[in-house]
């Protein structure tokens, strides 16, 4: 699977921060989206995240996950969505886990 390659300076307008799931909300309408409010140490953010198939509301309460911070907005069923949870994905899309610091990150921590 060969990918277009990404300059180091794209990479670097990338902006990826560690953040603690607050609270999770279904969506009315959509079977696979949470609303998450996510803290990123010096802000709290909505975020829309296509988890329910994998993961329930009490597994991601208080998670540390990673989070595309400098994305686009984008409305979502509504929901103005404002960064990406980052996750690994299997090809076929059976197996989702959430792509988490190793240890006690500080909330904002960048990740590079």
């Amino acid at each position: 699977m060969a990918e277009e390659t990404v300059s180091f300076s794209d990479w670097e307008k990338i902006d990826l921060r560690v953040a603690e799931i607050l609270e999770i909300e279904d969506i009315p309408g959509a079977d696979k989206l949470y609303k998450l409010k996510v803290d990123l140490g010096t802000e709290t953010r909505t975020l829309v995240a296509g988890l329910k198939k994998y993961y329930t509301k009490q597994e991601l309460e208080g998670k540390r996950i990673i989070v595309f911070t400098n994305l686009e907005p984008r409305k979502i069923k509504g929901i103005e969505s404002k960064g990406m949870v980052l996750a690994a994905v299997s090809d076929d899309h059976n197996e989702v886990k959430l792509l988490q610091p190793d240890g006690a990150m500080e909330l904002g921590s960048r990740v590079s």
